[in-house]
């Protein structure tokens, strides 16, 4: 099996790590200060379900790599649509492209780019990110990968990779829906993202607190409603099982959206809550706390995109 892990930050690096290990031909495509230590010192993983060193191939040239049978497609999204047009040399005539993003619109990009027979939708579930050059932090979180088909169907090539994810130790599932399965995660992420990146402070200081909660709660059950408006059908229980799940994180876990807020990098705000907001709108679905998230973020996400 040969995989292509377009993207090797903290998602593709630590599953693309783990698929290594289980046997796979993994390739990474990286880029800056990032692919040069990749390239001397190999892929280093530091994670709460076992730290791993692997030496892998390392290149910014898709050309270099070739046809795989998965590209594990984890950009960040605001990156998606420059990045879906360089796939082009990973793609063979049954290559499957894996999205492991944040958002729901990205499905639909890189199948402009590639074709929407190419295409796989995935959700995954963990805390992970570049903790330096060279070396993935993966802090928490379940750990999990959900993906499928956009058709629904249970695809040979799917199955494969299903079984090589679990070979690998991966916690995996097939969805025959994945189109709800990246709403349903879209859902708690609008959440998780704007509050810990908005009051600046972990999850378990935002839940302890009455106020916070039942905003989160409410920036979920915003969310639901713009899906229910999108046509996507999410289980009646989806607000009550996000609730109950912040209750089981890390303390001190915050989120992607924090992490590159503080630390001076290009932001997923519009694929998050500008999405959410323009998608409401659209609809005439009223989004009031997600909108108060939208207008205090934004002026991060233009200060983190300007240069200097």
């Amino acid at each position: 099996m040969k995989i292509a892990v377009f993207g090797t930050g903290g998602v593709g690096g630590y599953f693309g790590g783990r698929l290594a290990e289980a046997g796979a031909e993994v390739h990474l495509i990286a880029r800056g200060s990032h692919l040069e230590l990749l390239r001397a010192k190999g892929l280093r993983v530091r994670s709460v379900r076992g730290d791993f060193d692997i030496s892998l191939p390392a290149t910014d040239d898709p050309a270099e790599v070739g046809p795989c049978d998965y590209v594990l497609f984890t950009v960040k999204s605001f990156d998606t649509g420059d990045a879906a047009a360089q796939l082009h040399p990973l793609v063979g005539p049954d290559t499957a492209v894996v999205t492991f993003q944040n958002g729901v619109s990205n499905v639909d990009i890189i199948a402009g780019a590639v074709g929407s027979e190419h295409v796989m939708g995935g959700v995954a579930y963990i805390f992970s990110a570049i903790a330096e050059p060279g070396v993935i932090a993966d802090t928490g979180g379940p750990g999990r990968l959900i993906f499928g088909e956009l058709h629904g169907n249970r695809s040979v090539r799917a199955e494969r990779f299903l079984d090589k994810c679990i070979q690998a130790g991966i916690d995996a599932e097939l969805s025959e829906n994945i189109r709800s399965a990246l709403w349903f995660k879209y859902t708690f992420i609008c959440a998780l993202a704007g509050l810990t990146a908005s009051a600046r402070l972990p999850i378990g200081e935002i839940r302890s607190t009455a106020e916070s909660r039942q905003m989160f709660r409410r920036i979920v059950e915003e969310v639901c409603s713009v899906a229910a408006a999108e046509g996507i059908e999410l289980p009646s229980e989806t607000v009550d099982r996000h609730v109950s799940f912040a209750e089981t994180l890390e303390p001190n876990g915050f989120s992607s959206l924090h992490f590159d807020m503080t630390h001076g990098k290009p932001m997923e705000l519009e694929a998050l809550h500008g999405t959410v907001v323009r998608l409401a709108r659209r609809h005439g679905v009223p989004v009031p706390m997600t909108e108060a998230v939208y207008a205090l973020l934004r002026p991060w996400a233009v200060r983190n995109r300007t240069p200097g």
